[in-house]
């Protein structure tokens, strides 16, 4: 490891800004307010239990009722536990789905409580997203419709039936266009009740429409290969993988997928082979994929179409007509250089690119022809179902109703009303349309322009099936009876349609045993019991083909020329505009969950707002500083935005996230940011994601609520990383001395001899593995009931959260001096060129824990099996643990966020009784807490094995935040057992402790950040 490597969290910790080093000069940014205490303000004035239910908007009796009710239509059947049983205090999991990925759901008397990944998922591996996580919370949403609604008035079913079908009889006799527009659908069983629907009623047509779209990528299938799919990508395949602009581990298609393939070339197992796969990626913004880079290069979106001809011509030995050099000299050099590698590694390369335009994507496929990817690294046989949106369809839609060809519009799981980038357009053309119904369980955006709400099911409400791969099928089962009166929109079509089966039970079941099943080797009703515990079948037995490329690429260069040409800024106070999703809140049908609100980008570590993203370079030469609102303007339509200071952001380019701006998704996500969609542009047949754009400040200041400075190790050395070529000749040469634990002479400390034992419970995490998507944040709030603040209180530096995601930035320096005593940022290269480590940061169970000895009330106590407990009851606030903690992993209670009106948009009142985990206390007011390595887990898992008269084997206990990993980054286990896992890891040449030389013996050991980059940047 390079000893004059400078790590830093942001910029004002790397300049050492006058404000950052007086806040941190302290604990705690504020004292305790012991004058509001005491004068009533706080702890006197206390709301009642019923008024703060009231007030947030939600209410228990509904959801009490759904989860006692006793005799279901159908019977689900648990994954673990058949035949299926409640036993009070002991939890069921049923099998289920969530996105396509085979899922298990938690429950509790009768209540869902988590979500976790299905351990045999062929997909996931058992990993799951921050998103899916967080899904259990939307359940207990009391701003879900209750009941359906007719003319803005709720009715009964069977009214809005009567009426829905004489409009739609009305319409059939009329010949006039009936259009269902969905988000794409992937379940076989929601496929064949459209189709059922279209064969009732000829004049209609099911149109799918993303969000976010990938028309780009199925049309230049379509004109390449004469195959209208979505490719089903294996970076698992690939030894080589080049992305431009592709957030393959962030947001991009299928993400857990993608990083549990992503890891498998990169973390411990695969180093210890002698193997580590390379990724370079070209992008404006500094996204999740970019920061787990090996080499990332510096390109504006107007160059993407131009570098790729540029790369195709160098692997070709062609020059087509788009050729012309970049801006970016270096991106140029790096070009001629990722060709020679990519012709290497042959039949193991992989090429991405996350641009929606056909032409830059048949040039995709040109140069995966040229490398042998077909039947290796991409599959277009087994191809994925997860997008099958057709802008141009969509558009033609939006024509039709201002033509008034259509009499009736149903919108499944579709907000274009938000999300289209002309949604004035949706609401004047939805105006001539005489049937306008929504299956929506929320009066959003596009249900409020409609005439008929029809509210669906939740997930863990309904029967169904997926498949987001072809040949993958997985189960959807309900978890709890219906919590509010709505249906499931299936249901509602197969009513509607006559259809001879009424019951969508019934409609999937006779699916599953007619057409797939057998596929599965099942049968009967005992095959679909097993389906119902399995979760899933695999038949995706199609051959892998190969496929040639012989279209002619010079017009299809042309145009990319022309495109860049006019997508190129110029002028004063013009930039590139940017689009794209966060981790967290994607394309903003999720906007409502505090959860996810609450989560920091993996990135800025900003919460609970979008905002400009600019270089550092730039915000001085327009004369900005941090948190300016700037007004953008693309095509007449702007919002204002406070400026973030993005080091690794592209001069000249501005990166703003789509998915804010809600205005009707509830109290929780509407006015939280701004709505950037209408910035996409409908061009080329497809919807494009950056723009011109021109900006102007508007005066005012706008502090984030941003997480990545609240927590200082003063300039410690935290991180350890190396090159895969010094990894190679010395697997130890990162990790130190530090590696082998050794114990110092102690002459305060108590000698536990954990070592003689049966357990010590310790942990590994490996930054190599580690992509820093913040999936273990969500799952660890979930499982152990960590309250939400909301913005005010995260810019005060009180997030409660156990787990964090440090985010470090890093370039080499000669003399390890700041920017500031070098030169200006305006002319310092390396702020463009920086690379990051992600480290998870959670309680370190040291066994000298400095802690300990500071409670004055014995609060925080060593555990036998290596473990520090926290007893809340003990607890009096006098925060001296947090103080004396070099790891500033504590949390103070500031309030009793539990029962305090003042959180009631962040602490919907489902999470108070509905969404808590009963295994876990809520703490207090007044009162410390941090990681417990899921205790409550370890002693469950204990017992078990006690019952069943055998000792805890390795593999039996798993915490919250392994579980959800997708990929696998951290391993938690006994030390004491030399066969464990985490035993093994620990033991691993690339394992260091942080602050070791404190002599605090921390318990979770963390494994050296491998890069894969000395070639190119040579």
């Amino acid at each position: 490891m390079d000893s004059n490597k400078k790590y830093w969290k942001g910029l004002e910790e790397l300049n050492n800004d006058p404000e950052f080093v007086e806040k941190n000069k302290h604990e705690f940014a504020e004292p305790i307010p012991i004058e509001e205490v005491l004068s009533g303000a706080g702890l006197m004035n206390k709301t009642p239990r019923r008024d703060f239910l009231k007030a947030l908007g939600f209410g228990v009796g509904a959801v009490t009722l759904a989860a006692c009710q006793k005799v279901p239509v159908h019977k689900s059947i648990p994954y673990l536990i058949k035949p299926e049983e409640i036993t009070p205090g002991v939890a069921n999991y049923y099998s289920s789905t969530y996105d396509g990925h085979a899922i298990l759901v938690k429950t509790r008397e009768g209540r869902p409580i988590k979500v976790e990944g299905n351990p045999n998922d062929l997909l996931s591996k058992g990993g799951l997203s921050a998103q899916a996580q967080a899904s259990v919370l939307d359940l207990y949403d009391v701003n879900r419709l209750k009941n359906p609604v007719l003319n803005g008035a709720d009715v009964t079913w069977n009214e809005t039936d009567a009426f829905v079908k004489n409009e739609l009889a009305a319409i059939k006799t009329g010949g006039k266009k009936i259009r269902l527009v969905s988000s794409s659908v992937h379940s076989p069983s929601t496929l064949a009740v459209i189709a059922d629907f279209i064969a009732q009623y000829p004049t209609a047509k099911h149109i799918n429409y993303d969000a976010v779209s990938y028309t780009g990528i199925i049309q230049a299938n379509k004109n390449s290969f004469d195959k209208a799919v979505l490719p089903h990508y294996r970076f698992d395949k690939a030894d080589i993988i080049v992305s431009f602009g592709a957030d393959f581990l962030g947001t991009w298609i299928s993400p857990v997928e993608f990083t549990s393939q992503y890891v498998q070339n990169r973390n411990n197992k695969s180093l210890q082979n002698k193997k580590m796969s390379r990724h370079i990626q070209f992008e404006s913004g500094m996204s999740l994929t970019g920061t787990n880079a090996d080499v990332r290069i510096l390109i504006k979106p107007s160059e993407e179409g131009v570098a790729l001809v540029n790369l195709y011509n160098q692997i070709s030995g062609a020059t087509l007509p788009g050729t012309k050099k970049l801006n970016n000299v270096n991106a140029d050099k790096a070009l001629t250089l990722v060709a020679k590698e990519l012709l290497a590694a042959k039949g193991k390369a992989l090429v991405v690119c996350g641009s929606n335009d056909v032409a830059a994507q048949v040039l995709v496929n040109a140069i995966n022809s040229l490398l042998g990817s077909y039947a290796s690294t991409i599959d277009l046989d087994n191809y994925s179902n997860q997008y099958s949106g057709n802008d141009a369809e969509f558009v033609e839609f939006v024509s039709e109703m201002n033509r008034g060809e259509v009499d009736a519009v149903l919108f499944l799981n579709a907000n274009p009303a938000y999300d289209y980038h002309n949604g004035s357009a949706i609401k004047d053309a939805l105006k001539k349309v005489r049937l306008r119904l929504s299956f929506s369980d929320h009066n959003d955006e596009t249900a409020s322009l409609c005439n008929v709400i029809a509210p669906n099911h939740y997930y863990l409400e309904s029967w169904g099936d997926d498949s987001i791969i072809e040949g993958y099928y997985t189960i959807v089962q309900p978890t709890i009876n219906p919590v509010y009166n709505t249906r499931q929109a299936e249901q509602s079509l197969l009513i509607w349609s006559d259809n001879a089966v009424k019951d969508y039970y019934t409609y999937v079941r006779n699916n599953w045993d007619k057409n797939l099943l057998a596929k599965g080797g099942l049968s009967g009703q005992k095959g679909w019991e097993t389906l119902l515990q399995t979760g899933f079948v695999n038949v995706a037995d199609k051959a892998n083909g190969t496929y040639t490329f012989t279209r002619e690429l010079n017009g299809v260069a042309q145009t990319i020329l022309n495109q860049s040409s006019q997508s190129e800024a110029s002028g004063d106070n013009k930039l590139e505009v940017q689009l794209y999703q966060t981790v967290a809140i994607r394309d903003g049908k999720r906007a409502n969950n505090p959860w996810l609100q609450e989560m920091p980008d993996p990135v800025s570590k900003v919460t609970w707002d979008n905002f400009a993203a600019m270089s550092p370079a730039d915000i001085k030469k327009f004369n900005l500083a941090q948190f300016d609102v700037i007004n953008i303007d693309v095509n007449g339509y702007s919002i204002a935005l406070p400026v973030l200071s993005q080091p690794g952001q592209a001069q000249g380019t501005i990166s703003v996230a789509v998915g804010y701006g809600r205005t009707m998704s509830g109290p929780v996500g509407d006015g939280v940011g701004k709505n950037a969609f209408p910035f996409h542009s409908f061009r080329n047949g497809t919807f494009q994601t950056s723009a011109i754009a021109t900006f102007s400040k508007t005066g005012d200041n706008v502090i984030l609520a941003q997480t990545q400075t609240h927590h200082s190790f003063e300039g410690r050395n935290v991180i350890r990383e190396t090159t895969f070529k010094e990894f190679l000749k010395d697997p130890s040469s990162s990790s130190g001395d530090e590696r082998k634990h050794k114990k110092y002479d102690d002459l305060f400390w108590q000698d536990y001899e954990i070592e003689k034992k049966p357990y010590n419970w310790v942990m590994a995490i490996d930054l190599n593995a580690c992509t820093g998507c913040g999936a273990c944040v969500v799952a660890c709030s979930a499982e152990n009931n960590i309250p939400v603040v909301g913005r005010d209180e995260v810019r005060r530096r009180r997030e409660m959260h156990w787990i964090r995601i440090d985010r470090y930035y890093s370039f080499n320096n000669e003399e390890g001096k700041s920017i500031s005593e070098e030169q200006e940022i305006s002319t310092l290269k390396d702020l463009d060129h920086v690379s990051v480590v992600h480290q998870p940061m959670l309680c370190q169970h040291c066994d000298h824990a400095p802690c300990e000895t500071v409670c004055p009330v014995l609060a925080t106590v060593h555990s036998s099996e290596g473990l520090n407990h926290m007893a809340y009851n003990r607890c009096i606030g006098t925060r001296y643990c947090a103080n004396n903690c070099p790891y500033k992993v504590r949390r103070f209670n500031w309030f009793n966020y539990w029962n305090d009106s003042r959180f009631d948009n962040y602490l919907i009142n489902e999470h108070t009784h509905l969404v808590l985990n009963p295994d876990v206390t809520t703490r207090f007011r007044g009162v410390m807490e941090k990681c417990s390595m899921c205790i409550q887990r370890i002693q469950a898992g204990k017992l078990k094995a006690k019952i069943e008269k055998r000792p805890v084997k390795d593999g039996d206990i798993k915490v919250a935040c392994q579980q959800t990993c997708p990929a696998n980054a951290i391993v938690f286990g006994n030390r004491n057992d030399p066969d464990s896992e985490v035993s093994k890891a620990l033991k691993s040449e690339r394992t260091y402790y942080v602050l070791e030389e404190l002599d605090v013996q921390p318990g979770i050991g963390y494994q050296v950040k491998v890069r894969n980059t000395a070639e190119l940047e040579a």
